[in-house]
């Protein structure tokens, strides 16, 4: 069986639907609301877990009932939390979704300053059991120490390379696998075109770079070619978690032993999938439901 680590942040998302996303100040109606776990790690990890990897998530959460919470839905969906900290007297994160009639989202989160970012506990865990070790960049001390150990091990890294106030050279220097948002990208090598980014990122590690362009895609380099692969069409009903998922399916793919075109399209369909339901995994398919989309999209 597949083995992955996820390592990064998990989150409590209340999710408010609405006909159009404010434009403007003033009072709003929601026509549904939900509340479910969100955080790229935790995401990414529930995706993994679905497809059939044996999956441990690696983060830090409150002892108050959100992080009761948290860590209850990540049992539900075959996630491991042994190593996730509960830190006493903290509140847990937590953010505030807006999702329009086509699926496109707005997003405020707060990380709780409660929990302490400090990584050095990381040591105490065997990181050579695991096939895969992801990580988002939103605990960045937690990434930075367990790709340190990843490495050390012999283990697969994958970045989820999103926007965050810190660098991230470091992380990409570590990465097997960097894939990065649009903004992310933009960030991190000042470039705005996709091509340009990549190939600026790609100075700062070994590893294969990748941007996700949500329904445009998936561009990536292979040995200084730029390689695409098309978002696929689906009904979407909100895309909320859809580039967390996406990553663990990569990680997934890759740790299978896919090559990158393979592990993208694998990754494309299961983040597409997501996007049929609302929640940023209600909607995450399982290994057979992957396959049978798959099969049907030439």
């Amino acid at each position: 069986m597949i083995r992955i680590a996820c390592v990064g942040i998990s989150v409590m998302d209340r999710l408010y639907f609405v006909d159009a996303l404010p434009t403007e100040g003033g009072k709003y109606v929601a026509q549904r609301y939900t509340e479910a776990g969100g955080g790229p790690a935790a995401t990414a990890a529930v995706a993994a877990a679905k497809l059939g990897a044996q999956v441990d998530f690696i983060g830090r959460v409150g002892d108050d009932d959100t992080g009761t919470r948290l860590l209850a839905e990540l049992a539900f969906f075959g996630v491991d939390t042994r190593y996730t900290r509960r830190c006493k007297g903290a509140n847990s994160s937590q953010s505030a979704i807006m999702v329009d009639s086509r699926g496109e989202r707005i997003i405020v989160n707060y990380p709780s300053s409660d929990l302490r970012p400090d990584a050095e506990w990381l040591e105490e865990i065997d990181f050579s059991q695991w096939d895969v070790v992801l990580a988002d960049v939103r605990w960045h001390q937690g990434a930075m120490q367990a790709f340190t150990l990843a490495r050390q091990a012999g283990v697969m890294t994958v970045l989820d390379g999103d926007v965050t106030p810190q660098s991230i050279t470091g992380l990409v220097a570590l990465s097997d696998h960097a894939v990065f948002s649009e903004p992310g990208l933009a960030r991190l090598t000042g470039q705005k075109r996709a091509e340009a980014g990549l190939k600026a990122a790609q100075l700062l590690t070994k590893g294969q770079v990748y941007v996700t362009r949500g329904e445009k895609g998936c561009d990536w380099l292979e040995q200084g070619a730029l390689h695409h692969q098309p978002g696929f069409s689906v009904a979407v009903v909100d895309t909320t978690g859809a580039g967390d998922v996406f990553h663990g399916a990569l990680a997934f793919a890759l740790a299978v032993g896919d090559s990158p075109a393979e592990a993208v399209r694998f990754a494309s369909g299961v983040a597409a999938l997501k996007c049929t339901r609302p929640g940023g995994r209600a909607g995450i398919p399982d290994g057979d439901q992957i396959r049978s989309f798959l099969s049907l999209c030439v």
